[in-house]
């Protein structure tokens, strides 16, 4: 099965945390920040899906579009 980028980042940093020493430099991200952007990113897939199939966007036209991105 394939990993959202989300995912990836989330197992990127649980391996990162397993690996660190006691004098390196530490962040804390609360565990519903987690659970938040992965709501968010299931959100944002359903709905790139469901304007594709009722757009004639590019998925890329889409993405900027939506993100405000150029």
């Amino acid at each position: 099965m394939k990993q959202t980028a989300i995912e990836f980042l989330i197992s990127q940093m649980l391996e990162c945390a397993a690996n660190l020493e006691d004098d390196t430099m530490q962040i804390i991200i609360p565990r519903e920040s987690f659970i938040k952007a992965t709501e968010m990113e299931k959100e944002q897939i359903i709905d790139a899906y469901e304007t594709s199939h009722i757009s004639m966007m590019t998925a890329e036209q889409y993405y900027n579009e939506t993100y405000n991105l150029k």
